[in-house]
């Protein structure tokens, strides 16, 4: 939207907003139905009026969140260990049915 980084850094500047960076390696936002990774982030966190606002840049990855429940009845519905399960689950995006039929073999 305004370009990299340090343009943004400048813009903020500008406006006398107080502004920091910080050091990360991820960040992750956890939804109630989907999980978001950002990877090689940037953040940058402006106090404005004193509420603290973060800007975050980086590589997105999002998934959809799994349900316990979800993994334990795949689990008995084909016999195989958590990990395969969870595995399955993401790589299908959560479709139950299609990972059963999968992890089956059908």
């Amino acid at each position: 939207m305004f370009g990299n980084q340090k343009n943004i850094e400048k813009m903020m500047k500008k406006l006398n907003l107080n502004v920091r960076q910080v050091d990360a390696d991820e960040v992750v936002i956890k939804g109630k139905n989907k999980k978001i990774l950002i990877r090689k982030p940037e953040i940058m966190i402006a106090d404005m009026m004193g509420r603290e606002v973060y800007q975050i840049t980086g590589e997105v990855e999002e998934s959809v969140a799994m349900n316990e429940e979800d993994i334990q009845m795949v689990m008995e519905k084909t016999g195989k260990d958590r990990k395969t399960v969870v595995d399955k689950l993401e790589e299908l995006d959560n479709d139950l049915a299609r990972a059963i039929m999968e992890l089956k073999g059908k």
